[in-house]
């Protein structure tokens, strides 16, 4: 397959499809290369992802991020972090037992809260159901609207590529994937709030 083609695939994939699986180290890292020098911010956000999930150092993906951000940032997916999380590979593993089934209008999102204010993991996460979409309701919860107190509060970005299978939910479902995935993510050692 062309160059093109490949680069037409990673920007349709998602993330946790996670399509640079199957490369060596070098070859991301020669693509996300390639990627800074044609401010593509899909493909090299793809790169990132794939490191991220392989857990390359965690300075390693702060500089990466910073180059991407600074090279495309009117192209970088808003799944992309724009900081590094330690859990985030568990966070996709525990999200991808999740599975949609119907069609509805209600979708999952989660919220990085950061708690740099306490001892141990600077940051956590607000798992919740809304009908609008998750970036809609993280701008209603810091606007004081129907807001938790942990996000209005502790609100850092919505983190969007765990929950891009989890949209366009039955409320019933919505509403029993948000309760079992904080559940999971507890269980997985995270800070959760939300999750009701």
């Amino acid at each position: 397959m062309s160059g093109e083609g490949r680069a037409r695939r990673t920007r349709k994939a998602t993330p946790g499809s996670r399509p640079l699986r199957a490369l060596g180290r070098d070859e991301v890292v020669a693509r996300l290369e390639a990627a800074l020098v044609e401010r593509e911010g899909i493909s090299g956000a793809h790169c990132i992802h794939e490191l991220w999930m392989r857990n390359e150092p965690s300075l390693n993906i702060e500089r990466m991020l910073g180059l991407l951000w600074r090279a495309a940032a009117e192209s970088v997916p808003d799944w992309l972090p724009m900081r590094y999380v330690e859990w985030l590979p568990a966070a996709y593993e525990v999200a991808d037992r999740f599975e949609r089934q119907g069609r509805g209008r209600s979708n999952i999102y989660l919220v990085l809260l950061e708690y740099a204010d306490r001892e141990g993991e600077p940051y956590g996460v607000y798992v919740g159901s809304t009908g609008y979409s998750p970036a809609e309701r993280f701008d209603q919860h810091k606007a004081g609207i129907r807001a938790a107190g942990s996000v209005l509060k502790r609100g850092l970005e919505v983190l969007t590529g765990q929950g891009l299978h989890l949209q366009g939910l039955t409320r019933a479902q919505a509403e029993e994937i948000e309760e079992g995935l904080a559940e999971a993510l507890r269980a997985e050692g995270l800070l959760v709030q939300g999750g009701h």
